[in-house]
Order: C-alpha cells, then sequence, then structure tokens
C-alpha cells in the first residue's frame, strides 16, 4: 500500500504544477508568453541544418583524401595518385576534380621530381602522364587548371619544347625524359597524375 502511496502523489502533484503553471492565477495579471516568428525558427533549423550537411561534407572529404593517400603518396602538403586508366586531358581532369581534386601541377623542381619517382614505382613501363598545364586559353601563356599562371617549367629543351604550335597545348610529364615536360594534342589519351590539397 506505501508503495502505491507514493507513486499517485507524484502524480498528482506534478498534475497540480503543470496546471499551475499552464493557468495563470486569478490573482495576478497574465503576462504573455514571448512568441518567437516561426520565420526565425525555420531560418534556425535551416542554419543547423546546413552546418550538419558541411560536417558531413568535410568528413567525407577527409576520408576519400585518407582513402587516396593511402593509395598514392604524400609529398608537399599534397597526395597524389596516379590514374592508369587512360583518358583525353579534358577527361583526365574531370576525373580528378570528381575526386575532389585536380591534375597534379608540379610548382617546383622536388615536387616535380617526386611525382616522376612516384609515377615510375606506381606504373612501371608507362611513359607518360598528363599534369594540370595547358596553354589552351591563350598560345604560350601556359596556366594550371585552375587559370593561374605557372612560375615553373621543366620544358625538355632537346625536344625544343614546348613547340609553341596551337595543335599542342596540353602538358605531359614524360618518364622517358627524366621527368621532363613536352605538350602534346589535348585528345589524345594517357594515363594522369591527380592531386588532392590535404587540409
Amino acid at each position: 500500500m506505501a508503495r502505491l502511496v507514493l507513486p499517485i502523489f507524484l502524480v498528482i502533484s506534478l498534475t497540480l504544477l503543470h496546471q499551475g503553471y499552464s493557468h495563470p492565477s486569478r490573482t495576478r495579471k497574465a503576462v504573455p508568453a514571448p512568441q518567437r516568428d516561426a520565420a526565425a525558427d525555420e531560418d534556425d533549423v535551416k542554419s543547423q541544418l546546413e552546418k550538419l550537411w558541411q560536417e558531413v561534407n568535410s568528413l567525407k572529404e577527409i576520408s576519400a583524401l585518407q582513402t587516396v593517400c593511402l593509395r598514392g603518396i604524400k609529398a608537399h602538403r599534397k597526395c597524389y595518385l596516379t590514374i592508369e586508366e587512360p583518358k583525353q586531358y579534358h577527361e583526365a581532369n574531370e576525373h580528378c576534380i570528381a575526386w575532389g581534386g585536380t591534375l597534379a601541377t608540379p610548382r617546383d623542381l622536388n615536387e616535380n621530381n617526386d611525382l616522376r619517382d612516384y609515377a615510375k614505382r606506381s606504373a612501371p613501363g608507362t611513359k607518360e602522364f598528363w599534369i594540370g598545364v595547358t596553354d589552351i586559353v591563350k598560345e604560350g601563356q601556359y596556366v594550371d587548371v585552375n587559370s593561374m599562371l605557372i612560375s615553373y617549367f621543366n620544358w625538355d629543351k632537346t625536344k625544343k619544347q614546348p613547340t609553341g604550335t596551337k595543335r599542342e597545348s596540353c602538358v605531359v610529364l614524360s618518364l622517358a625524359a627524366q621527368g621532363k615536360w613536352h605538350d602534346e594534342v589535348c585528345l589524345g589519351k594517357k594515363k594522369y597524375i591527380c592531386e588532392y590539397p590535404i587540409p
């Protein structure tokens, strides 16, 4: 019996408390509760959802990047990955972009040499790889895939590269020429190297 009294007492107490808060007392004037704007609530929820999606996408990118780094190499605050399915230059770049990167663009001799050595190890027997350098927009003005001017070049001077013709507008890193570059027709199919910045 004593066991029943306590739960009944608690239920009655909670009911009275609820009624006391939901109905204003007769002796006091009722003060209306501040009402929030429904649009503000909706904006707040949308903002929170957007933040969550950004976090989820960030985690996906980190996970994908870790996978790339495990399959490729990490150097110069980037991950590099050779892709062995030959594609035309633009298809190769689109493939890299679809996975969160771009075609690799060496920015100095050390980076170029690291790419050359990695390409030799990862795809033995392959002679050439697309890299992210072109002069498609303006002949002789070489830019990366983000249209930023290139300041480092590693042209194969023994073959008088670049040739300077309008037909050959996309750049290849040649393993046969020890990592030197030459320009090629963009429609040719070649293996390629993607790069992914490490945040």
